[in-house]
């Protein structure tokens, strides 16, 4: 068979409203998604039109078809790529987190930010305290230390300028 003359834009929107419900009805019954189904349909026309010039207008059908069960084959793959991918990412980051290095360096810091909250002037540390570990806000410190906010507040930024000073980090 030979192939016909140019497939044009009337060709594609005669094609698309003949099939257009039974690809997505084709494909919705393969996926039980209508959103994916829908985009997978808007996609079989893309790849018709952009083989526009090679298509045989009556075996069209078979085209569309075909097209709509490779790309929903190709996006589920996609998907189990991306999964594993994810998986494999997770297993690296909880081999990582779980290395005695990884444990040692957190035992480490932690040896050295109580050292530095330890060596904190008591007011400061105080205020710290209470705001970091006890999750108390500026005010509610500032009415146990019968204190005003901003007297809290500058003890906080000292603690924190201190702390940021000994350890190099941002808190």
């Amino acid at each position: 068979m030979e192939v016909s003359k140019r497939f044009t834009k009337n060709d594609l929107k005669e094609v698309y409203d003949q099939y257009f419900e039974s690809l997505r009805g084709f494909l919705y019954y393969k996926t039980g998604d209508i959103d994916l189904s829908e985009d997978l349909v808007q996609e079989v026309f893309i790849k018709v039109w952009e083989k526009r010039d090679s298509i045989k207008k009556d075996t069209i059908k078979s085209l569309l078809y075909t097209i709509a069960n490779n790309l929903m084959i190709n996006h589920f793959k996609h998907k189990q790529v991306v999964m594993n991918h994810q998986g494999d990412v997770i297993a690296q980051n909880r081999t990582e987190l779980n290395s005695p290095q990884f444990v040692l360096e957190g035992k480490e810091f932690e040896e050295k930010l109580n050292a530095v909250i330890q060596s904190l002037p008591e007011g400061c540390r105080e205020v710290f305290l209470m705001n970091r570990i006890d999750k108390l806000k500026y005010e509610e410190i500032a009415d146990r230390l019968e204190l005003s906010v901003k007297a809290i507040e500058k003890r906080m930024s000292k603690a924190i300028g201190i702390i940021r000073e000994q350890l190099g980090v941002k808190i």
